[in-house]
């Protein structure tokens, strides 16, 4: 038997306004509380039992969220998407999205998945996949193109298969539909092609499944009102051959065959699902649980206001959308059998007892001699198994062991061996637990500091700042050079405050200091080397796109720098730090990001001389990036120009009261005069010819109406 009992209505606000109704009904990372994501710019935290909302975050207005938010199990952070590129990640604690941490992606996302005891996952449009943990260590990755042209996702679904995540996502083209299964334990990527057979002239309209240990179900509801089933092998004997599989009549007729909108259904149990729409043309939409087994209707709820046609279901709730706000309606199933189908069970059971039902595994009964040996033996068995896994636990486990009390040698011997064994699903937790039990360790032993067993947790390339924020901390405690270096190319997430806690360090620690440290060196010698090579050679002219510091554009700023036109020479040549600490500033700070509002106020507490001498690097890699064409500095993943010009106006903007007062910056800041003093008149000439290249254009457009050859002669005044 299946009950419907009495809903109630958990928003008090209408919902659902926008062209697509609700986005999305999710779980939290409570049991009790979910995630509700409005069709435009709203995402509500919603508490079940208390029938009340607990926060509210809102997109800015021209924004449009575009796929639900979604909670993230493993941090307790809520995800969403919005403008189809732009990432957002952020917490309780924060109050306004626009001040949260931002990633803009390369391509268009499809959706979100987040399920206990995995990452999430990112679906695009085009049908690729990536965690978030990669995809936040480098947004802009390129997205490969997985479906073909013209093919569009329908629906997708996350499911957990032994603890491994599978992914299946159907897509529409000309009518035809084709189920993609993705397993991610294998990295494996099956198509199948879905046959609709005698009811050919249908159009599926909406699905959902199910999933055992080796098939998934697919279910789909097609406009003539009937359920089909599907059958799809996780596990394809041919994963690179397009497969086919056939649609079968489940249910017949769940709802009216003429009604296009305000249908639903999802999957309650093996043996239930719940369905929202007409079950006649003339009658009013209601919400039903079918029993599949015994194909008969259990129990209905009409619903005379209407619905969207969005039905989620978490526990034993059903969410669905009455007129125009969200309702919550309880319900329950029984365990299948004839009797209860057919409303005919007998309750003899006493009123404190429970039926529990009994699964057995039976390749694992097979590999233990279930069903050959009496019971005794198989109970002995049971127990010298048990006893076995008890003395082997998992290696996760030991090594947190081994940090509590052993030495740091004895930790990086059983984290290798860790490392190196077979990667689990939730990898990333494990390592994110053993980053926190050896900070926790070293904050009783000051004295324990394990950097060899924290560097290589940090190049697993699955830690972020919110995941250990304590590491970097102990970092800048530290004064360790290599491992801040580490982190800012690393985390994607680092807070502005401790970007700029960095800088400080970078700034200030002494050459001595950092030729000890062993720092990535990454093509900052491609373009040292070159300026120690240029310093040998005399140059009697230096242009740098359009600009040459010793130009006759400024009599005051002339006679200031032509007073010695030797130190001015050495100014735009010479690499002002040495070649590490350049490599810290040029490969971690420049490339972090950073929201120019929250960077800004801790820039001002840079010592001044610092700030100069910063400032000179930046002018150096400026006129490095002008030496060639493309505006390039050489090397892997250089600094852009523009990263390099927009650190310059913010350290300008913060500190130029403060600089301009120093006499060792007024060199430094009269040739940033002329280098801006000269852009503009760059532009404005520019601007001076834009008329007639307008004019060359439009003569360009007419030479349709010459003959194949011509002479013209064109006068530019």
């Amino acid at each position: 038997m299946a009950a419907l009992e009495e809903g109630f209505t958990l928003s008090a606000v209408p919902l659902g306004a926008g062209p697509h109704g609700l986005l999305g009904v999710e779980q939290s990372d409570r049991p009790d509380q979910f995630l509700v994501t409005d069709g435009g710019r709203t995402v509500i935290l919603y508490k079940v039992s208390d029938q009340k909302p607990l926060g509210s975050w809102s997109v800015k207005q021209g924004q449009v969220i575009t796929c639900p938010a979604v909670c993230n199990f493993q941090t307790g952070e809520y995800i969403v998407v919005h403008d189809n590129k732009v990432l957002r990640i952020w917490s309780n604690e924060d109050v306004n999205l626009d001040k949260v941490f931002k990633a803009t992606l390369s391509a268009e996302v499809y959706r979100i998945h987040s399920i206990q005891g995995t990452e999430p996952l990112v679906l695009f449009k085009e049908g690729a996949v990536r965690g978030l943990e990669a995809l936040l260590a480098e947004p802009q990755q390129k997205i490969e193109t997985v479906i073909s042209d013209e093919e569009v996702i329908k629906w997708t679904k996350f499911f957990m298969v032994f603890r491994h995540p599978v992914l299946i996502f159907i897509t529409e083209k000309h009518r035809n539909y084709f189920a993609y299964v993705q397993m991610f334990n294998s990295c494996t990527l099956s198509k199948y092609t879905l046959l609709l057979g005698h009811e050919e002239k249908s159009v599926i309209q909406r699905f959902t499944a199910s999933v055992d240990r080796k098939v998934i179900s697919l279910m789909s509801l097609s406009s003539d009102g009937c359920i089909y089933k599907s059958l799809i092998p996780i596990h394809p004997n041919d994963p690179e051959k397009n497969q086919r599989v056939v649609r079968s009549l489940l249910l017949k007729t769940v709802v009216s065959g003429n009604v296009r909108n305000g249908i639903a259904l999802t999957v309650l149990d093996q043996d239930h699902i719940a369905v929202l729409g007409p079950p006649l043309p003339a009658s009013k939409e209601c919400v039903s649980i079918w029993n599949t087994k015994f194909q008969t209707l259990q129990t209905s709820k009409e619903l005379p206001q209407g619905t969207s046609g969005q039905l989620w279901y978490y526990g034993e709730n059903l969410f669905m959308l009455h007129g125009k706000f969200l309702t919550v309606i309880p319900y329950k199933c029984e365990v299948s059998s004839l009797a209860g189908a057919l409303g005919k069970l007998k309750h003899s059971q006493d009123p404190g007892t429970q039926t529990v039902p009994h699964f057995v595994n039976w390749e694992t009964s097979r590999g233990y001699g279930f069903g050959s040996q009496n019971s005794e033996q198989s109970k002995r068995i049971l127990r010298r198994r048990k006893i076995e896994v008890s003395v082997q636990p998992p290696p996760s486990k030991q090594l947190l062991s081994t940090i509590k009390k052993d030495s740091e040698k004895r930790i990086v011997e059983e984290l290798c061996k860790f490392l190196a064994s077979k990667q689990t699903p939730d990898f990333h937790t494990i390592i994110g637990d053993i980053v926190l039990e050896l900070l926790g360790r070293h904050k009783v032993e000051p004295s324990f500091y394990p950097r060899n067993a924290l560097m290589q947790l940090i190049r697993t390339h699955v830690l972020s700042y919110s995941l250990c924020p304590g590491l970097m901390e102990v970092a800048l405690e530290k004064t360790d050079v290599q491992m801040l270096q580490l982190c800012l190319q690393q985390f994607p997430d680092i807070p502005e405050s401790v970007t700029c806690a960095c800088l400080k360090i970078f700034l200030s620690i002494s050459d001595d200091s950092l030729q000890e440290a062993e720092i990535n060196m990454e093509s900052v010698s491609d373009y040292i080397d070159s300026v120690q090579e240029e310093k040998m050679e005399e140059q009697t002219e230096i242009l740098h796109n359009g600009f040459n510091p010793e130009e006759e554009n400024c009599d005051n700023c002339d006679r200031e720098l032509n007073k010695k036109p030797q130190d001015t020479a050495e100014e735009t040549t010479s690499c002002p730090v040495i070649p590490k600490r350049a490599a810290l500033l040029r490969n971690a700070i420049l490339h972090s990001a950073y929201s120019e509002m929250f960077l800004l106020p801790h820039l001002k507490d840079i010592p001044a001389q610092h700030v100069t001498l910063f400032l000179q690097y930046l002018y150096f890699l400026y006129l490095k990036c002008s030496e060639n064409a493309t505006m390039t500095l050489p090397g892997l993943h250089p600094p852009t120009l523009n990263q390099i010009m927009d650190w310059i106006c913010l350290l300008l903007d913060a500190n130029f009261t403060v600089v301009v007062m120093i006499p060792e910056a007024k060199r430094l800041l009269l040739s940033l005069y002329k280098f801006v003093k000269s852009q503009i008149c760059i532009c404005s000439e520019l601007n001076k010819i834009e008329v007639s290249f307008r004019e060359l254009q439009k003569l360009n457009q007419e030479k349709n109406n010459r003959e194949l050859y011509s002479i013209e002669v064109l006068e530019l005044f």
